[in-house]
């Protein structure tokens, strides 16, 4: 398994600051994440495939 993503280097790879992945998140429209105690951490093959399924719609 891949090393997870923090919501920084998820902002970073889709270059888009923190609060928008927040509010992604809040709207249930963003990447999956899983919470580990009191923080976001989503895998890159989830991140990768929810980009390609933007680019596709």
């Amino acid at each position: 398994m891949a090393e997870l993503w923090s919501v920084d280097d998820v902002a970073a790879y889709l270059r888009v600051p923190v609060e928008t992945l927040y509010r992604w998140r809040k709207t249930k429209s963003g990447p999956p994440a899983a919470r580990i105690g009191r923080h976001l951490r989503y895998d890159p093959a989830d991140v990768q495939a929810w980009f390609r399924g933007q680019v596709a719609a």
